[in-house]
């Protein structure tokens, strides 16, 4: 890890509490080119009625949208979160050259936990993976909107 890699993932930290606030599952990404900020994207599939709507998934959009290109090599994704497999192909299909993650996500991680679909040599684009960075934080968060969660289920007695 670098100074600059916690830097970048503080600041995805800050858009996973944008989720939270949201009643999302707090998930935040920020992509960064030559050490700038290109943009930034938090968990909305609730808010947005889109189970694709994962923080990768909007950052990716942003920066389409952004860079006029839905090709984004040179940039790096900080995403709180290890990656699903859905995100994982739609970050080797827009070409992102690095992917940095806090915590590692052993129901669902495509970058090591589960599987890892980011070693597979038969794909044509390589992306660099590192995982942990400020992880501790990030699963912090994570556990305690799912602790809140439980404990509103529980005094309403709801289920869902």
């Amino acid at each position: 890890m670098t100074i600059d890699d916690a830097h970048w993932m503080r600041l995805a930290l800050q858009q996973a509490q944008l989720a939270r606030e949201q009643g999302e599952v707090p998930v935040g990404a920020v992509l960064v080119r030559d050490g700038a900020w290109v943009c930034g994207g938090y968990n909305q599939p609730i808010t947005l009625h889109d189970p694709s709507a994962h923080a990768e998934m909007q950052a990716l959009r942003a920066a389409g949208a952004a860079l006029g290109n839905y090709r984004l090599p040179g940039l790096t994704l900080y995403v709180t979160l290890e990656p699903c497999a859905m995100c994982a192909m739609a970050l080797l299909h827009a070409r992102i050259s690095r992917v940095v993650f806090a915590a590692s996500d052993p129901k669902t991680g495509a970058a090591g936990s589960i599987l890892d679909l980011f070693a597979y040599p038969q794909l044509n684009h390589h992306t660099t993976v590192e995982g942990g960075v400020l992880a501790n934080e990030a699963a912090a968060l994570l556990q305690d909107f799912f602790r809140e969660r439980r404990k509103a289920q529980r005094s309403t007695g709801s289920t869902a």
